[in-house]
């Protein structure tokens, strides 16, 4: 098995594509709307230090860089514990709703969680899909 997992998923949102760039593009209060992330520090203008946790007993320690930071895409690199990249693609239907895309492709960075991303795969990939359930819940909200 793989230590790299690809994630991906497609919402309508009740909101401006302007209005979720600005959330999904301010990292440093995310914190603010997404729950799982729980804490996040500014390196500079395009990186950041984020700590995420959802239902498992287990801190990932993260370091973003923004790739880009279009209207319609924000793109992320990844490193830490885990290594790749994360896309949020924005398509504004009509002024009140969004199609929000999002995509992942990350691996398990360290030989301990690079272990647990073979031995209980499925229970990574449920957290991550509770996680990314919170974050569209959020943004939904007014």
């Amino acid at each position: 098995m793989s230590r790299r997992f690809r994630f991906s998923g497609e919402w309508l949102i009740g909101r401006q594509s302007r209005v979720l760039r600005d959330r999904l593009v301010d990292l440093e209060h995310y914190p603010d709307w997404w729950p799982e992330v729980r804490a996040v520090a500014s390196l500079g203008p395009d990186d950041a230090w984020v700590v995420v946790r959802s239902r498992l007993p287990y801190d990932l320690d993260l370091r973003l860089h923004a790739v880009h930071r279009r209207n319609d895409l924000l793109e992320t690199s990844i490193d830490g514990d885990l290594t790749g990249w994360v896309r949020w693609r924005l398509d504004e239907l009509d002024p009140a709703t969004t199609r929000l895309t999002f995509e992942q492709e990350v691996e398990v960075a360290g030989r301990l969680l690079g272990l647990a991303a073979v031995v209980v795969r499925p229970v990574l990939v449920w957290n991550h899909e509770r996680m990314m359930r919170s974050a569209v819940a959020s943004l939904r909200r007014p």
